[in-house]
């Protein structure tokens, strides 16, 4: 080659790099072609101001099969879209959950409504929360959840239906939340025994509250359901303006066999924001 052709051809070459950062994101795969090693979906809050149907066509587009964090009147709307609703808004609230037992009998109440039409309405996963300390220990939150969970676990048996406990920070986002660290949700998911109950994996808060992510995982995968994402600081997009290798945590979970979702859970800084959420899709597409 003459030297002439040698740097056209280098250029070209630069070109193609600078003009396909997706392709570079997402394995190099190119358009519709995705990895398929996971299954992927999006919280719905965090895209509010987009109509539920248009940000499932959306979604669907880029290569997810979920939407969630849904209420029940929308739980069949992914279904018309050819996709599920992978976890559906629980019963209690982030401060008032299974930790308190005076609070007992209402959530087994509310529990026993929701797990069969979650059944029905093909909703595999309801998120539930510990609530907040209020002084509490931990061995007594721990315990008092042990308790509560077992009261409704059997029903999500028969249903098929699995019940995720999330950790959340309280660091920054969730002050006194008491299901802040993995070992303590861990510990409520092996009191219980149940293969219905599970803990929701939120990366964002899990890295504000210990770090350490990849290792974390691999040593509490059994007790895994369900991953949530978000970038460190900020709870925004999870590309390299953040803390986070999630392409590598990504490899990591699927390394693993995870068979349940990955959602993302981030709230999107720039416009447009489903272009975000395509990112999103080409880092975590291992």
């Amino acid at each position: 080659m003459q030297r002439r052709d040698i740097l056209r051809a280098f250029g070209a070459a630069a070109a193609a790099q600078l003009l396909a950062p997706a392709a570079r994101a997402g394995g190099g795969r190119g358009p519709g072609r995705h990895a398929g090693r996971l299954k992927h979906s999006v919280s719905r809050w965090c895209y509010g101001k987009i109509p539920i149907d248009d940000l499932c066509e959306a979604a669907k587009g880029i290569g997810y099969r979920s939407v969630e964090l849904l209420d029940e009147a929308d739980w069949p709307v992914p279904a018309r879209h050819g996709m599920v609703c992978a976890m559906a808004n629980g019963f209690g609230t982030i401060p008032v959950g299974f930790n308190r037992p005076d609070q007992h009998d209402r959530l087994v109440a509310a529990a026993e409504r929701m797990i069969p039409r979650a059944a029905a309405a093909g909703v595999p996963n309801i998120v539930c929360f510990s609530g907040n300390r209020g002084g509490m220990s931990d061995g007594e939150g721990i315990a008092n959840c042990i308790t509560g969970f077992k009261r409704i676990t059997p029903v999500a048996e028969r249903h098929g239906v699995t019940l995720c406990l999330e950790l959340l920070n309280s660091k920054v986002d969730h002050a006194d939340y008491q299901a802040d660290h993995t070992a303590w949700g861990a510990q409520v998911v092996q009191g219980v025994g149940s293969p219905r109950l599970k803990v929701l994996y939120d990366i964002y808060h899990m890295q504000i509250m210990e770090g350490d992510v990849i290792a974390t995982i691999r040593a509490n995968i059994a007790h895994i359901a369900h991953f949530h994402t978000g970038g460190v600081p900020g709870r925004h997009e999870i590309d390299d303006t953040q803390e986070l290798n999630y392409r590598r945590v990504m490899q990591t979970i699927a390394d693993l066999g995870f068979t349940g979702f990955v959602a993302q859970e981030f709230v999107p800084a720039r416009e447009p924001a489903l272009a975000s959420l395509r990112q999103a899709f080409e880092i975590c597409d291992v």
